[in-house]
């Protein structure tokens, strides 16, 4: 994820909220908002563990229902996504997957600002490292260039920063 996007009417709305609500409103609309995929403070472990023993199983279930390319990747990944509240389409993945990487789970970018500094962007959404740490959905593998996973953590960056994957156009 190598530039960044301003959602359009962001800083109109949170002008507005000022002028209505106070200061108290520009606080409510500039504090970061947290990952869609993100465990809830006050969830017990044994929830914690629950959880992700189900995305396990919907991603195992998703390898042998969908199969192991580009197709089953999003559609397992689409499941992930369902259980845990990320919104996102088959049609808004597979666009910003064929421009990112051209469908290729082993893509790296050594070229642009973050291979400069040392981040390259990987897989099949380019996601750099700190991004998918901060996004990964516990449950599926724990590696940036995992299909699934990647798609996943990148939708849920994706979900935070701007609403869904689906109202990505380019590099974002």
């Amino acid at each position: 994820m190598h530039a960044t996007m301003r959602r359009p009417g962001f800083r109109k709305s949170a002008m507005a909220s000022l002028a209505t609500a106070g200061a108290a409103a520009v606080t409510l609309a500039l504090a970061p908002s947290p990952a869609h995929g993100a465990e809830p403070a006050k969830t017990s472990t044994a929830q914690a563990q629950a959880q992700t023993d189900k995305i396990k199983a919907i991603v195992k279930a998703g390898e042998k229902k969908h199969g192991d390319d580009l197709d089953g990747w999003i559609r397992t990944a689409l499941d992930v996504m369902d259980a845990k509240n990320i919104p996102g389409t088959y049609e808004g993945l597979h666009r910003n997957i064929m421009r990112e990487s051209s469908g290729n789970p082993k893509a790296q970018n050594n070229w642009d600002v973050n291979a400069q500094n040392g981040i390259p962007s990987k897989g099949l959404l380019q996601t750099i490292q700190p991004t998918f740490d901060t996004y990964h959905v516990k449950g599926t593998k724990d590696s940036i260039t995992d299909p699934v996973a990647n798609i996943v953590a990148a939708c849920n960056y994706a979900a935070d920063k701007y609403g869904s994957m689906d109202n990505v156009d380019s590099a974002y």
